[in-house]
């Protein structure tokens, strides 16, 4: 049984030779390579390599194109913050929707173009595709509606908005699931198996607005990565323990849970059958704890988790990880069935 193989017969609830494992690799990936991060996040070959030869390394059954937050942004021509080893940013002093009247002319920008970093991300899928399709999960990612949104309006004025004009965000979050629903069938042509949406900013509102503002069009983009043929990945940083039943209704395949959100409240509340990933502390328990602890921490979330559990951190690993504690998550999902 293949990496990919294991993950899709756990996905469909078969048993499987032993647990899945899908860490989120970026900086821990391009640092491992001797390559700034700035390269790796706009460098398609770069990016497939680096990925490829940390999933050798430490077995991992998927291999992904999540870089940074900023890729559909900038297409929209957001004033971006480019940094030469470090995650692109948006400039939130200088968001692209201070005026809100902007939005009436901003046009969905093609992820086809020529130079974009959106064709850099699709480009990556298909050299994944080349290279290991068939062998690996291959992941493509896109921004949720309140990121997304965030990254447009500014993350302040956003919130503001959901009080004071609250039409102007549905009417964001329309043009933002246009957007990434375009983004996404572009790389599920190119060969992604699943893809991720990003939705970091909806960690930070109450379940009264992730209700009725965010959890609509976060149910538009699963039906629509459904309706393309891919499984859907959720992933929302931070404290998201207020919004869980509604992460858990809208039939995301894969759900995360950051370190914040106990593993035992995402299974009470989203019941047995969704798959969770996560949660341990990227830094405290990941970077900075022993093999043992991360261990310990992993086998400590399995069982809160139960049966339907993919091994991972709570976040991205941190670039300065130890191999061997990156490999200690890796030995528990062999040592332990599916």
């Amino acid at each position: 049984m293949n990496s990919r193989e294991r993950l899709f017969a756990f996905l469909d609830g078969k048993t499987v030779d032993h647990l899945p494992f899908m860490p989120i690799f970026m900086q821990f990936a391009s640092t491992r390579a001797g390559i700034a991060y700035g390269e790796y996040s706009t460098d398609y070959r770069v990016m497939v390599d680096c990925q490829l030869s940390a999933a050798e390394e430490f077995g991992v059954d998927h291999v992904s194109v999540i870089s940074d937050p900023a890729v559909e942004a900038s297409a929209c021509g957001a004033n971006i913050h480019r940094y030469d080893n470090s995650p692109f940013a948006i400039d939130e002093e200088r968001p692209l929707l201070a005026d809100k009247s902007v939005l009436t002319t901003l046009q969905v920008p093609d992820p086809l173009k020529e130079g974009g970093r959106m064709l850099n991300r699709i480009q990556a899928v298909a050299l994944f595709k080349e290279r290991v399709g068939g062998e690996k999960a291959i992941e493509g990612w896109i921004e949720g509606p309140c990121a997304e949104a965030a990254d447009l309006r500014g993350i302040n004025n956003l919130m503001v908005d959901f009080m004071d004009d609250p039409e102007f965000v549905r009417d964001t979050f329309e043009f933002v699931l246009e957007m990434e629903m375009r983004f996404a069938k572009e790389q599920v042509a190119a060969g992604a198996d699943i893809i991720g949406v990003g939705d970091a900013a909806a960690s930070l509102v109450g379940p009264r607005i992730y209700d009725e503002f965010v959890q609509p069009f976060e149910r538009k983009m699963v039906d629509g990565i459904h309706a393309l043929g891919a499984k859907a990945r959720l992933h929302i940083c931070g404290n998201t323990r207020r919004s869980l039943k509604g992460m858990g209704e809208m039939g995301f395949d894969i759900v995360d849970l950051d370190f914040p959100s106990p593993i035992s409240e995402g299974r009470e509340r989203m019941g047995f059958f969704q798959v969770l990933l996560g949660n341990i502390d990227p830094v405290r328990v990941l970077r900075n704890g022993t093999p043992d602890a991360v261990y310990q921490a992993i086998a400590e979330c399995h069982n809160q988790a139960g049966e339907r559990y993919i091994v991972g951190a709570g976040c991205e690993v941190p670039r300065d990880t130890p191999d061997e504690n990156v490999k200690a998550m890796m030995r528990y999902a062999q040592e332990h069935g599916g």
